[in-house]
C-alpha cells in the first residue's frame, strides 16, 4: 500500500495518517499506525503549514509573527514604540511597551495550572484575539503565531514588564527550560522577547536588513504615529560608527507612504487623494496620487498585513477607479477622439495606491495570510466609486491630468502592441526569430540553460570561446542599453538591444504578452566590469528587469556574475581569489611557512599547522573584538573584560549588598587608567533591581555614558568574543618575536597544509617552496599588530592583481574564474523592500537630478573601490 500522509489542525494536535513502509509483512493497518502529536511538536515537524516555508520566507515570517502581536497592542491604544534588534548571531530581539503578556495562574481544561504567558507560547491556539472585547482588530487570528516561533527557536526568551515588576522565562525548541521567575522590580511595562532560530529546521539563517525593513515601514506607515526602530548589530554605520538602525514614524499615515514611494517622482498633482469611510464594520483607508512614469505601484494591507497576493479589497479598488475614471472621463467630454473606453492598464499607468482594510475576523489563504478572502469588495467599491468621484468632481484640473495621461497610455499601448509584434519568436524550437548577434546553445530545456548579457562585443566575444555551448548562451550588448526609467514603453520596445534581449529570453513583454513559463533560459547572468562603466550597465539591465520583467527577479531568475576579486602569481604559479576574507586566509598561510612565532617570556612558540590554526581564529577574534568595540570605544577596556572573563550571569550576580568579585576587579582595574583616558565619571559597582544583577558605568572623555553589565556580556557578539578568546587565550602573551626557521620538519608540515580550506581557482601548479632567507627576528607588542605583520609578509614574492573587468583575463581565465559552474560564485538578484527598491531606482535612474545629487553626497563616504 502507498504512503499517504495527511495533515490537518485541530485544537492542540495534528494526528497524522500515514501507512508507514515499516508495517508488517502482510500489510496490516492499525491503530498503532496512528500517530497524535502533541502541542508544538506539530509545528517542528511540518513547520512550512504554519510559516509558508523553511527558507528565507519563513525565517523572516518568524520575526513578523512577534512584532505583529506588538502592533495589535499599539491597535488596541496600549503600545507607542516597538524596537527590533538583529544580533551578530542572526538572533532577533523585539521590544514594545505595551500592556504585557498576563503572567497570572490559568486553569486548562484538564486542571493543569501554568501561568498565562507559558499558555501563550507552548499551546496552539491560545491568545486573546477570538473575541473582541480586548483586541476589536487584530492580524493574528489562529493563536499559532507566537507559539510557533517558540517552537522553532533553539533559544527562545521573554521578559514582562507589568504591575511594577520584571518577570523572565526561557524556552528551548518549544520547551520550557525554567520556570517564570519574578526578576526584580520596575517602572517599565511591556514585553521583549528574544529568540535564535533553530538551524536544524531551517535552510536559511542569514536575515536580510531590506526585508525586514520593508514590513516593519508598512507597519509605521499603516498605524499614524507608532514608532517602530530596526538596528543591525551585524553592520557599522561608517559615519556615526554606530550600529545601523533605521527609525520608522510617520504622523500622516499612509499619504506619507504613497510621498516616500513619490520620491524624486514628477507627480500630476500634489498631494495625495485620500479616502476614509467606515461601512458593515470595515475601516477602509486608501491614498492614490500619480506620477509621470510608465508602472504602477499599489499596495493592499489587511489588518496590518501585507497581502501581497491581492484579494477582495484590491479587486474592488481596480473596479472602481477604472469605473470612475471613464465617467469622470465621458463627463469632461475628454473621449471624443478614443475609439473605446479606458481599460484597467490604462487608468493605472503611473499609479501609486495604497488601499488600507481593518475588518472583525477577516478571512485569509492559510496562516501566512497572502490573500484576503472576506467578501468585502462591493463595500470598497462603492467607498471608492462615491469618494473618488466626488474628488475628480470638484477638483476638474487634476482630473482633467490623470484622465489624459491614461488616453496617452491607451495610444501607446496601440503602438506597443506593434512594436511588440517584433520580439516575438515563431515557435519554441524554431531559432528563426532570435537575434543574430545571440549564441544560443544546444540544450533545450529552459531549467538548464543559461543567458549571459555581457557587456561590449568584445567580452562577448571572450566569453563566447570560453563557455560551455551545450548549455550556456551568450549574448554581447554594444554601449549602454536605453534607461528605461525616462522612457516610455513603446520607446523601450524600439531600442534594438532591449529588443533582442527580450526576443532571445522569449517570454514575451508587457501584461497582455508576458509569460514565464516560455522563458528559454533559467539563468539570466549579467556579466559586466568592475568598474564605473560596468556598474552603471549592470544598473541599466536592472532597471529594464525591475520595471518591465519584475517577476523573473521574484521567481529567482536573474543573477549577477562574481569574477574574481585578485589574481596572486608568483613564477608560472597563479591563484584566483574571490573575496578579502579568503585573500586573508591564503596570506595568512603562504605567511605560516617557515615562520616561528614565540609568545610571553616563557620561550613558549607557535610554528606549522597550530600557528596557521592560531592565525585563522585570531583574525575571528579581531573581528568580534572590534564589534565589542564599538560600545565600549576603549581596546584596552574591552581587552580588560576578555583578561576578567566576564562570560556568565554569575559573574553579575550576588545580593543586594555584596558585589561579585569578577565585577570588583574590573573596577580596580578601571581606577588605575581613568585619568590615563580622562573619564569624566567611573561608579562603584551598582545593583540593578530589575534585574537582580550589578553593573558598572563610566563616562568617557566625550561624555558618552559606557555600561558594562550583563546585558553588554549575553550580547551575541560578545559572546562568540569570548568563544574565540577561550580558543587562543593561552596563546596572546606578549611580546610577540617573529622568526624563520631553516626548511625542515616544520616547513614540510606547512607545505602538508597547503592544500586544506576553502577552495580557490588554481590554474598552475604550486610554486616550488624553499627556505626563506635568514633574517633579524621581529617583535610585535598586540595581536593586532601581529596579525597585521603576517598578512605583509603572505604578500611577499607574490603579485598581487586586483582585477577590474573581464577584458583583462582569456577565455580560459574567464571560464576557470566566472563560467565554470562547479568553480563560479553567482549573486542571486532578489526583491526585498519593493517601496526602497523603488525609490533607489527613481533616485538613480530618474529625472531629479537634485535628488540624485543628494543621494551621492550622503553616499560619498561609504564608496568602495572608486574607479578614477
Amino acid at each position: 500500500m502507498p504512503a499517504k500522509e495527511l495533515d490537518t489542525t485541530v485544537a492542540s494536535a495534528v494526528a497524522e495518517v500515514e501507512a508507514s513502509s515499516s508495517t508488517t509483512k502482510n500489510g496490516s493497518y492499525t491503530s498503532d499506525n496512528i500517530k497524535v502529536l502533541e502541542g508544538l511538536e506539530a509545528v517542528r515537524l511540518r513547520p512550512a503549514m504554519y510559516i509558508g516555508s523553511t527558507g528565507e520566507m519563513g525565517l523572516h515570517h518568524l520575526v513578523y509573527e512577534v512584532v505583529d502581536n506588538s502592533v495589535d497592542e499599539a491597535l488596541a491604544g496600549y503600545a507607542t514604540r516597538i524596537e527590533v534588534t538583529i544580533h551578530d548571531d542572526n538572533s532577533i530581539t523585539v521590544t514594545d511597551d505595551g500592556r504585557g503578556i498576563p503572567v497570572d495562574e490559568k486553569t486548562l481544561d484538564n486542571g493543569e495550572k501554568m501561568p498565562a504567558v507559558q499558555v501563550v507560547l507552548t499551546k496552539l491556539h491560545a491568545g486573546g484575539k477570538f473575541d473582541s472585547s480586548t483586541y476589536k482588530v487584530s492580524g493574528g487570528l489562529h493563536g499559532v503565531g507566537v507559539s510557533c516561533v517558540n517552537a522553532l527557536s533553539e533559544a527562545f526568551d521573554v521578559e514582562i514588564w507589568r504591575d511594577g515588576h520584571t518577570y523572565e522565562q526561557d524556552y528551548s525548541k518549544g520547551i520550557p527550560i525554567s520556570g517564570l521567575r519574578q526578576a526584580g522590580t520596575t517602572k517599565r511595562r511591556g514585553t521583549k522577547v528574544h529568540f535564535l532560530p533553530d538551524k536544524s529546521i531551517f535552510s536559511v539563517t542569514e536575515y536580510n536588513y531590506d526585508t525586514l525593513a520593508q514590513r516593519l515601514r508598512e507597519l509605521a506607515f499603516l498605524n499614524k504615529g507608532l514608532e517602530i526602530s530596526l538596528a543591525d548589530e551585524r553592520v557599522i554605520d561608517q559615519k556615526t560608527g554606530e550600529y545601523k538602525k533605521t527609525d520608522f514614524k510617520y504622523a500622516g499615515g499612509i499619504a506619507e507612504f504613497i510621498k516616500h514611494i513619490n520620491k524624486g517622482k514628477q507627480v500630476l498633482h500634489e498631494k495625495p487623494i485620500v479616502m476614509e469611510g467606515f461601512r458593515d464594520n470595515v475601516d477602509m483607508e486608501i491614498a492614490l496620487q500619480y506620477n509621470d512614469s510608465y508602472s504602477d505601484t499599489v499596495f493592499c494591507f489587511a489588518n496590518n498585513i501585507n497581502t501581497a497576493d491581492g484579494g477582495t479589497h484590491l479587486s474592488g479598488f481596480k473596479t472602481a477607479l477604472t469605473r470612475t475614471i471613464n465617467a469622470a472621463g465621458q463627463q469632461l467630454g475628454l473621449f471624443k477622439d478614443v475609439k473605446e473606453n479606458l481599460s484597467g492598464d490604462d487608468v493605472r499607468e503611473g499609479l501609486v495606491a495604497v488601499i488600507s482594510v481593518k475588518l472583525p475576523q477577516p478571512q485569509f489563504e492559510g496562516q501566512t495570510k497572502g490573500k484576503l478572502n472576506s467578501d468585502i469588495a462591493g463595500i470598497v467599491q462603492a467607498m471608492v466609486n462615491e469618494k473618488l468621484g466626488m474628488f475628480l468632481e470638484q477638483n476638474p484640473q487634476v482630473a482633467k491630468r490623470v484622465i489624459n495621461k491614461a488616453i496617452e497610455a491607451a495610444r501607446a499601448r496601440e503602438a506597443a502592441r506593434k512594436a511588440r509584434d517584433l520580439t516575438r519568436r515563431k515557435g519554441a524550437l524554431d531559432g528563426g526569430g532570435l537575434p543574430g548577434k545571440l549564441a544560443d546553445c544546444s540544450e533545450r530545456q529552459p531549467d538548464r540553460c543559461e543567458l549571459y548579457l555581457v557587456e561590449g562585443e568584445s567580452a562577448g566575444g571572450t566569453a563566447k570561446q570560453g563557455r560551455d555551448r551545450r548549455f550556456q548562451a551568450i549574448l554581447p550588448l554594444k554601449g549602454k542599453i536605453l534607461n528605461v526609467e525616462k522612457a516610455r514603453y513603446d520607446k523601450m520596445l524600439g531600442h534594438e538591444e532591449i529588443r533582442a534581449m527580450i526576443t532571445a529570453l522569449g517570454a514575451g513583454i508587457g501584461k497582455d504578452d508576458f509569460d514565464p513559463a516560455k522563458l528559454r533560459y533559467g539563468k539570466i547572468i549579467l556579466m559586466t566590469d568592475a568598474d564605473v562603466d560596468g556598474s552603471h550597465i549592470r544598473t541599466l539591465l536592472l532597471t529594464f528587469f525591475f520595471r518591465h520583467m519584475n517577476e523573473l527577479i521574484k521567481r529567482g531568475h536573474v543573477y549577477i556574475a562574481q569574477p574574481p576579486l585578485y589574481r596572486i602569481k608568483k613564477g608560472k604559479f597563479e591563484q584566483y581569489i574571490k573575496d578579502d576574507r579568503e585573500f586573508v586566509k591564503v596570506m595568512v598561510k603562504r605567511a605560516a611557512e617557515g615562520m616561528v612565532i614565540g609568545y610571553g617570556n616563557e620561550g613558549k612558540k607557535l610554528e606549522g599547522a597550530a600557528l596557521t590554526k592560531f592565525m585563522g581564529q585570531l583574525n575571528e577574534y579581531i573581528g568580534f573584538f572590534d564589534k565589542v568595540n564599538k560600545r565600549l570605544r576603549n581596546e584596552e577596556i574591552t581587552g580588560l573584560l576578555t583578561k576578567h572573563e566576564l562570560a556568565r550571569r554569575s559573574d553579575f550576580e550576588g545580593d543586594a549588598a555584596t558585589a561579585p568579585a569578577k565585577l570588583v576587579a574590573l573596577h580596580d582595574d578601571l581606577e588605575k587608567i581613568h585619568k590615563k583616558y580622562q573619564f569624566k565619571g567611573l561608579t562603584q559597582p551598582a545593583f540593578d533591581e530589575e534585574h537582580q544583577t550589578w553593573s558598572l558605568h563610566f563616562t568617557d572623555a566625550q561624555g558618552a555614558v559606557r555600561h558594562i553589565d550583563w546585558t553588554l556580556a549575553s550580547s551575541p557578539e560578545y559572546r562568540q568574543l569570548m568563544t574565540k578568546y577561550a580558543q587562543i587565550k593561552e596563546h596572546l602573551e606578549p611580546p610577540f618575536v617573529i622568526e624563520y626557521a631553516t626548511k625542515g620538519a616544520t616547513a614540510a608540515a606547512a607545505e602538508a597544509e597547503e592544500g586544506e580550506g576553502e577552495a580557490t581557482v588554481e590554474t598552475k601548479s604550486a610554486p616550488k617552496k624553499s627556505a626563506r632567507v635568514a633574517q633579524d627576528p621581529v617583535e610585535k607588542q598586540t595581536a593586532q599588530e601581529l596579525f597585521e605583520y603576517v598578512i605583509e609578509q603572505g604578500r611577499r614574492d607574490y603579485q598581487v592583481q586586483r582585477y577590474k573587468g573581464l577584458g583583462e583575463m582569456t577565455s580560459t581565465q574567464l571560464w576557470d574564474t566566472t563560467m565554470d559552474p562547479d568553480r563560479r560564485t553567482l549573486l542571486s538578484v532578489k526583491l526585498e523592500d519593493i517601496a526602497e527598491t523603488e525609490t533607489i531606482f527613481t533616485t538613480l535612474m530618474g529625472e531629479d537630478v537634485e535628488s540624485r545629487r543628494k543621494f551621492i553626497e550622503e553616499n560619498a563616504l561609504d564608496v568602495k573601490n572608486l574607479d578614477i
